[in-house]
């Protein structure tokens, strides 16, 4: 029963992870001015990141959803999830309020504390994948 459940979590965290980086690729300029808006990152890694980014989600997705290198790319999605938390509660408590660029360019959720919660709870599911 708990293999049947960690299956189920596996391939939805996968898919999430699919569409968040497909929604992404070919809208760098975009997603870099959201990363932008965090005003965490020094402006030279924003561009490489905003690049790079997608493509380590599509590849983290396809790993979970097939079930290849399942411990890894659970703890991936598990720090990933945590430290978008984290920049969503930092932008949260300093007043500032930015597009999570989340699930690409027509995402328009802003930083808030239910879009801390969501990715918390991401990052909880990850880990039972890892773990």
């Amino acid at each position: 029963m708990i293999d049947r459940i960690v299956l189920l979590l596996r391939i939805v965290l996968g898919l999430v992870f699919l569409a968040a980086g497909g929604l992404k690729v070919g809208h760098a300029d975009v997603f870099a001015s959201e990363i932008a808006g965090f005003q965490l990152l020094p402006h030279p890694l924003i561009a490489p990141l905003a690049l790079l980014l997608p493509f380590l989600e599509l590849m983290i997705g396809v790993y979970l959803v097939l079930g290849l290198f399942t411990r890894f790319a659970a703890w991936f999605a598990a720090a990933e999830m945590a430290v978008f938390a984290a920049a969503i509660a930092s932008a949260v408590m300093r007043g500032i309020s930015t597009s999570c660029g989340c699930f690409g360019p027509s995402d328009h959720s802003t930083t808030s504390w239910p879009e801390v919660g969501r990715d918390l709870g991401l990052t909880l599911i990850a880990v039972i994948i890892a773990w």
